[in-house]
């Protein structure tokens, strides 16, 4: 298989190399300026990222990155990056809002993927949920672990991860199902290393029957052998059957809920939808959105 892959700079060296070293390769400081950073950090007895900082050659920013590439744990800076602000993890990994999500990543590693299973839907009772988002950064925080990740995009009515990643979307997951593209189409994201991103394709008329073939089947059987996680963002459960279907292939979904917006009544009927069709249900409260 095939994987596209879009451009990305990034230091050579990574977890062997010392800050200043990293620091140098980023182009943040000069020789000049990792000799004065070194005289300072010694007369103080600092670490030479807080000297950096103190003299004013650097930012937090700049420390946080050159730490991301030291141990092998990618992301890019808001300023810099062509993807959505939405994808808080893929640019502020040290927020509260992407330590929640890290949490929901440990709480689905114990209670889902160590059961065995590869893939996962995440889905919302309605499109105001956020599942979307929470399904882009639930990928981007399963490729900072190193686990391989693919995201796929199976929203075939409002389709959207290749606007979160600011990807091409002429062709998708519907022109692998109806045969008219292979899985040469997946697109490796090498700024967040280990995720790949297939996007939705065209808008089909007949999306339900897509998803219910035997070829999604056998393309989440094929991905599972080369992916440790799928990631499947589905389209909202109490607005068509799409989810319900999907979910019910792979065998579980991730319910998105927002704070304030959510109701009640929608998240249990949509719970009870997937449920009745003996789907494992799994809560999320979206801090993401």
């Amino acid at each position: 298989m095939n994987i596209i892959e879009t451009d990305t700079k990034v230091p050579a060296k990574t977890i062997s190399s010392s800050i200043g070293q990293l620091l140098l390769d980023m182009g943040k400081i000069t020789d000049k300026d990792a000799e004065r950073i070194l005289k300072f950090q010694k007369e103080k007895s600092m670490r030479f990222g807080e000297a950096a900082i103190a003299l004013g050659f650097v930012t937090m920013e700049d420390i946080n990155k050159a730490l991301s590439y030291q141990f092998e744990y990618p992301y890019v800076t808001a300023e810099k990056s062509s993807f959505s602000s939405s994808l808080v993890a893929a640019f502020d990994p040290f927020s509260k809002q992407v330590e929640s999500l890290r949490s929901l990543r440990t709480q689905l590693m114990l209670r889902w993927f160590e059961r065995g299973y590869k893939s996962i839907a995440v889905s919302s009772a309605k499109e105001i949920d956020g599942s979307d988002e929470l399904a882009a950064n639930l990928a981007v925080v399963f490729s900072q672990l190193g686990e391989r990740t693919l995201l796929i995009d199976a929203n075939l009515r409002e389709p959207s991860q290749h606007k979160l990643f600011r990807l091409n979307n002429n062709a998708g997951l519907s022109e692998i199902l109806v045969g008219r593209a292979s899985t040469e189409i997946l697109v490796r994201i090498p700024s967040l290393l280990n995720l790949t991103v297939l996007t939705a394709g065209a808008i089909p008329p007949n999306p339900q029957e897509l998803l219910n073939k035997e070829t999604f089947e056998q393309l989440l059987s094929a991905f599972s052998e080369q992916f440790d996680v799928i990631i499947v963002n589905a389209s909202p459960i109490l607005q068509s059957s799409d989810a319900q279907i999907l979910a019910k292939k792979i065998g579980g979904v991730l319910i998105s809920t927002e704070q304030h917006k959510t109701s009640l009544n929608d998240t249990q009927a949509a719970i009870e939808a997937c449920r009745g069709l003996g789907i494992d249900v799994q809560i999320a409260l979206n801090m993401v959105v």
